[in-house]
Order: C-alpha cells, then structure tokens, then sequence
C-alpha cells in the first residue's frame, strides 16, 4: 500500500516528540518492546522506559503508580493480553482511580492472523465500554493516529487507544483535525449510511466508492471517537437514511454496531440496521486477514453485496 505506515511506529514517534518538546512521558512494556517498535525511543532516552517483563496485570498496576507520582504513563502491549490479562487493574488502577494512564492496545482485531484467539483482540471495545471513567479511540489512518496520540497525551486522565498491527494508508484529507466525539463522514451519500471503526474503514470506504459508482448513494461515516461519542450527530446523519451497515473487525456485540443499534432506537431515527463483524458466539478465522475478513463478511466485497441485499428487500 502506498504510503502505508504502522501505527506503532507513528505511537512511537510521537512519544519522541512528546519527551523532546517536556512531557514527562514513561512508556511501560510488558518484555513487548519489539511489538511496540520501542527501539528507537530507548535509543534516545535509555533510562525512560520500563520492562516489568510477562506480567500483563503489573506493567497496568507500574502505570497506574508512575501516574500518580505525576508522569504521563504509556502502556504499550498487546490489545488481547492488556485488556483480558490486566483486566481488573484496567478497571480499578486505572479507571476508577482515574490515573493518567495511557493504554495503548496494540495489534487490534484480527492483526495476528494465524496465532488465532488467544492473540486476536474481537472484545476489547465491548469490555472498555463496560468500564467508567475512560476515553477510547480507534484510530483509521495515519494522520488520525498522530492526532489521536498526540491529544491522549495531552488529555488527563485515563485513554484506551485501540492500534491495529498493520500498515495503513491514509483516508482523510489533507485538512483533517481530530477533534474528540466527532462523526467523521468521509463520503456523502442519501440511501444507505456503511459505517466503521479503525482499520476496517479502509473496506468501508472502497465499499462507498464501488456503490456509489454503481449509482447507489451510499454515505460513509468512521466512529473512531468511541468515547465521547456525539450521539446527536450520529442520529442526525442517520435520520432520513433507510439502511445503516455497521462494519467492525470486532464481536458484534458491544462495539460499533451495538453504539449504532443504541442510537437508532433512542433517537427513533427510522434507519433498518445490519451489523457486519465477528459473528455472535464465535471467535476470529485463524488465517491471514483478507481471507478472516472475507470468511466474517467484513471485506469490501461483502460490505457491497450485504448493501445491495438490503436495497433490494425494500
């Protein structure tokens, strides 16, 4: 992919930037320092991170102290092992003490591939949801990631950044700026609204473009402002469209699709909703990520055929 870039290498930069422009910044890895690509913030700063080795529960617990000493903590693992082995110190360390932890879950979704369940993360936006007192973002393209890092750092109090494991190109304009809650619509369309969360926007958005190539008028909308979340705005581009997709590398329950089904019916906005992501009581296809996406109807192809279902039933 052209000009594709990693996100742990723009987490990575940016913590650079961070400590060079005065953040007192700490990165905690638990023996995870080449799946955050951590190498070149040691080069610069050698006695700035911290390595609690496999201890998943102790590197949230080590942030959640240097946090309440005054750094800005980063934690920077892997998405499954953060959220499912850490998952009570996520919960009371970090979120109910509201410590200025920064939880960075790497290799999202599906990103491991062939290593299966026990590497896939298909819950962690469902399980964040669950817990008070925390901001969560999935970022959809490189500039949206810098943007995203760059305002967690800055925010105080507690972040869930949710990074997918491979490189992506960028979707968004040159003129793009993050702004926390905000519904990013990246392609304007009248009969049906395709709508996404991190990586997988990028099938989303190639769904659109075919759609409405073919003469059907389909809007584009990325949620990665998952908390806060403006649920106004949401309904307000849902009002008036008869068919809504929701398209996620996640569990379909608890993430984007139940954020949507929630608005559809509080806001009584009349839309008819599919939700597109792993099927409900089922874990991720082992495989590479094309064919686990084809195999759960969450690739571009399939996001096209279920749109063109739903328009046909009506």
């Amino acid at each position: 992919m052209a000009n594709a870039e990693h996100f742990a290498n723009i987490m990575v930069e940016r913590f650079i930037e961070a400590v060079n422009r005065g953040v007192d910044l700490v990165p905690v890895v638990a023996d995870s320092t080449s799946t955050a690509k951590i190498a070149p913030f040691i080069e610069a700063f050698p006695d700035r991170l911290v390595n609690v080795g496999i201890a998943e529960q102790a590197l949230v617990g080590t942030a959640a102290g240097l946090a309440l000493g005054g750094k800005v903590a980063v934690t920077c693992n892997a998405a499954p092992f953060l959220i499912s082995r850490a998952n009570e110190q996520v919960k009371v360390d970090v979120c109910y003490n509201n410590t200025n932890v920064k939880l960075f879950g790497l290799n999202s979704g599906a990103s491991y591939g062939p290593l299966a369940s026990t590497h896939h993360s298909i819950d962690d936006i469902s399980v964040m949801r669950g817990f008070g007192n925390i901001e969560i973002y999935a970022p959809a393209s490189p500039k949206q990631c810098r943007q995203i890092i760059d305002y967690a750092i800055e925010k105080q109090g507690p972040v869930y950044i949710r990074m997918d494991g491979k490189p992506l190109p960028e979707i968004f304009s040159d003129s793009y700026q993050f702004e926390p809650g905000r519904v990013d619509v990246i392609a304007e369309g009248e009969e049906i609204a395709l709508i996404g969360m991190g990586s997988v926007m990028h099938e989303v958005a190639e769904a659109a473009a075919t759609l409405n190539a073919s003469g059907v008028s389909a809007k584009a909308i990325c949620l990665s402002s998952i908390r806060p979340c403006d649920t106004d705005e949401l309904a307000r581009q849902l009002t008036g469209i008869r068919f809504a997709v929701t398209v996620e590398e996640h569990n379909v329950n608890g993430g984007v699709g139940a954020m949507v089904a929630e608005v559809i019916a509080e806001f009584d906005t009349g839309t008819r909703l599919k939700r597109l992501g792993i099927h409900d009581g089922a874990y991720a296809l082992a495989g590479d990520r094309q064919s686990m996406r084809a195999y759960h109807g969450i690739d571009a192809g399939s996001v096209v055929d279920t749109a063109l279902n739903l328009l046909r039933e009506k």
